[in-house]
């Protein structure tokens, strides 16, 4: 009698998460005999017994996935066998084209932190516990498929007791790659930043010096990490000092959720996101008159918590009694240090002491940060416990071949786009920086490695001076394929419609892209841009009125140049500043090289045009007196802006006009802004109240643009893109407004609002334009 045979073929996220496991014991449950194995495309059964027994496998699969998989097709074919199985086994890896992707670093599992916490346990107080429900993945693993031969562990040989666990399908460490205990597997120590090693217990004695405020560097799942008490400023002060960070907020460590709510408050959806596996840096709002060191978030009303998110952690947490700091380790705008050698040279000046280990990292991986806005996550670095997690497009790409999509400048990510799928690196950086711009190269081999992906065709940001699109242009050059040059709006927009799952041939939305800069078609930097625009194209149909960049860059880097070129192109100087003559913000910039601005102003020399958001915020920051002079991180001023906005009373408070002017290309103009601005400014209103009626003034104006655009061009969904969308105060009033004006809005929600997520909607774009390229010349043939 011939027995009914299936060949099950699944693809997602389900190598080295327990899923073959997991295959294993349903089909003993439901007297199934067959086989598993992975190959390059995912995993693949052979299942013998009824159709409707293996209906009954497949459903139960689907709905009790291991905590980490992902399960995106599920393609099944009777086939005939010459044999019959007398039991389920799971098979060795089958070494073919790889089209799988790699599960993202996870945080320690219950069960595992129940086994460290456990006196009786062989794995009490072991550092690097883990299991195929938790631990590392991406940042050990070197190529695939994803065997311990292939990753960082492979120098470490289990032990008997680990090689069976190892062995047995029935154990929750079956093929868990990084499985260890304290016989065979990693160990920590402790030095001081000389390289001399300390006799103590490394744990109990990095939690004394931590007490006694001391600097410790931490080696993570990731890369190095800074660690100091969290309740001493001086301290605080002291790793602001040495870091190079004067200003931008750093990251806190909390051992429970109950410890974060001490000094912020929480609410479900930010308890939730903090246990997650991801265990991300989460922004929460903070209490008034918390007892942690206050040069943590100076200027912000959030703290940006996390839970431990590896044994390590947790068994550090547990000898401490306040939250720590606990930063990248690295000095200002420079890649975290992986290595323990170099870590010591490098951070030698800056950590006191080391707590190093000898598991290698492989792939360096920053911390993920997010906040949550109307319980809805908001990525603003999409790294560890994320990436590089895959994203589906919706529709057929198949013609589109294989694509390496560059990223920005700023947040670089890049992409790699297959099988109708785009994996997008972790966060790595701003590429001006020599040695991210090395990682930058050093992740695209290993990624192009481990995907064992050959681009057909290299997709990058138009400008004509970023490194990502240089090192694009020379790379499609080498290998003589197309470079598609995409505008860097589009591709935010583009993101976007990603994220939301818009499939390719639905058509365009109304896309709002607001942000600090990009290289506009027509030579200008764009930064306040709607359009509509769908992945194969856009047309600009309103923006921000432009204003001069007196001296390029450093009008970024000094926002008082912004706040001048804004009052200069909306009013004569020379009244202007006889009329507010006793303002603070006049006799600023009247001690300013004005003349010298005015001529370059008038000549255009090295000032660009931009019609940037983040230009008009860094503007009203300076009025303001906020980063006035300079600024020490990107958007500072922005940040600072946001988070003057007091937390309750200022919805009542009358918005600032702005004046959309129609013209054959609609401008928002903030003329009657800075005048009603001015005006309070000089009647001696509150910062607070200035701040606050700007960005319902702002959040009204592009309402109306949108809804006027949107009745124009009946379009009726908007996609909010770019990282001034980011600042949740404009995003939520904006969001809000456009939905009671009955509009359906997109935003980002797995993927960065900002320059991060640039790389996806590159990616997306080149592929469009490939398949409509494909599906003309099929036509011009048939």
């Amino acid at each position: 009698m011939t027995v009914h045979s299936e060949q099950i073929r699944i693809r997602g996220l389900v190598q080295g998460v327990g899923f073959r496991p997991a295959i294993w014991q349903t089909a003993h449950d439901l007297g199934i005999y067959g086989e598993v194995c992975n190959d390059g495309s995912g995993v693949v059964i052979i299942a013998q017994s009824s159709p409707d027994r293996i209906d009954r496998m497949l459903v139960q699969l689907w709905d009790n996935q291991p905590p980490l998989a992902r399960i995106d097709d599920i393609e099944r074919q009777t086939i005939e066998l010459g044999r019959q199985y007398d039991y389920f086994t799971i098979e060795h890896s089958i070494a073919d084209d790889i089209h799988t992707g790699i599960v993202a670093d996870a945080a320690i599992c219950h069960q595992c932190l129940a086994e460290i916490n456990d006196k009786s346990n062989r794995r009490h107080n072991y550092a690097f516990t883990n299991c195929t429900h938790c631990g590392p993945r991406l940042s050990i693993v070197g190529d695939i498929p994803y065997d311990r031969a292939n990753t960082s562990m492979a120098k470490f040989k289990l032990c008997p007791s680990c090689r069976q666990e190892y062995e047995n399908p029935a154990d929750r460490r079956f093929h868990a790659q990084p499985n260890a205990c304290p016989v065979c597997g990693p160990e920590i120590w402790l030095c001081d930043n000389r390289g001399a090693h300390l006799d103590d217990d490394p744990l109990v004695a990095a939690a004394a010096l931590i007490n006694r405020g001391f600097i410790v560097a931490i080696k993570g799942i990731g890369g190095f990490q800074l660690a100091c008490d969290g309740a001493n400023n001086a301290t605080v002060k002291t790793l602001r000092s040495r870091k190079r960070r004067p200003d931008k907020a750093l990251a806190l460590m909390a051992k429970s959720i109950s410890q974060i709510e001490q000094y912020c408050t929480l609410n479900a959806s930010e308890r939730e996101i903090l246990e997650s596996s991801a265990s991300p840096i989460v922004l929460v709002q903070k209490k008034k008159n918390n007892t942690l060191a206050k040069d943590i978030a100076p200027g912000q009303q959030s703290l940006g918590f996390m839970l431990p998110n590896t044994a390590l952690h947790h068994l550090l947490m547990q000898q401490l009694e306040s939250p720590i700091v606990l930063t990248s380790g690295n000095c200002s705008e420079e890649p975290q240090c992986i290595d323990n050698n170099i870590a010591l040279s490098e951070l030698g000046e800056v950590a006191d002491y080391f707590l190093s280990n000898n598991r290698d990292i492989v792939n360096r991986i920053d911390d993920s940060v997010v906040r949550l806005i109307d319980k809805k996550t908001h990525f603003l670095r999409r790294a560890r416990g994320f990436a590089p997690s895959t994203v589906p497009l919706s529709g057929n790409f198949a013609s589109a071949g294989n694509i390496l999509a560059c990223g920005g400048e700023l947040k670089n990510t890049f992409a790699l786009f297959r099988d109708n799928q785009v994996t997008l690196s972790q966060h790595i950086g701003n590429l001006e920086n020599t040695k991210t711009y090395r990682d930058y190269l050093g992740n695209i081999d290993l990624y192009r490695k481990i995907f064992q992906l050959d681009p057909d065709c290299i997709a990058v940001d138009r400008h004509p001076d970023y490194l990502s699109s240089q090192y694009g242009r020379n790379l499609a050059g080498e290998l003589d394929i197309p470079c598609i040059e995409v505008q860097h709006h589009h591709a935010h927009i583009a993101a976007c419609l990603v994220d939301n799952d818009w499939p390719v041939d639905r058509g365009p939305v109304l896309g709002i892209a607001l942000d600090g800069l990009g290289f506009g078609d027509d030579g200008t930097i764009w930064g306040g841009e709607f359009m509509l625009a769908d992945y194969r194209g856009f047309e600009r149909v309103a923006r921000l009125r432009p204003a001069p960049m007196p001296g390029g860059n450093r009008s970024i880097l000094q926002p008082w140049r912004s706040a001048y070129a804004q009052l200069t192109r909306c009013f004569d100087w020379v009244r202007i500043a006889d009329r507010y003559s006793d303002l603070e913000l006049i006799n600023f910039l009247n001690e300013k090289p004005l003349t010298h601005l005015d001529q370059m102003i008038a000549s255009g020399l090295n000032t660009p045009l931009t019609s940037s958001c983040g230009r008009l915020f860094d503007a009203v920051a300076a009025a303001l007196g906020i980063c006035r002079e300079c600024i020490s991180y990107e958007g500072q001023a922005a940040v600072e802006l946001e988070n003057l906005v007091g937390q309750q009373g200022w919805l009542s408070l009358e918005p600032y006009l702005f004046e959309l002017i129609d013209d054959e290309m609609p401008e928002i103009d903030p003329r009657p802004m800075w005048t009603a601005l001015l005006d309070d400014l000089d009647a001696g209103c509150s910062i607070s109240d200035i701040s606050a009626r700007f960005h319902l003034g702002l959040a009204n104006i592009i309402v109306e643009t949108a809804t006027k655009i949107s009745a124009q061009s009946r379009i009726e969904t908007v996609a909010l893109s770019g990282g001034v969308f980011q600042n949740r105060i404009l995003f939520k009033l904006c969001f809000d407004q456009l939905r009671q004006n009955r509009l359906n809005v997109l935003f980002h929600q797995q993927m960065p609002a900002n320059d991060g997520g640039l790389a996806l909607g590159q990616a997306a774009i080149a592929a469009a334009q490939i398949r409509q390229e494909s599906r003309q010349e099929s036509i011009k043939n048939a």
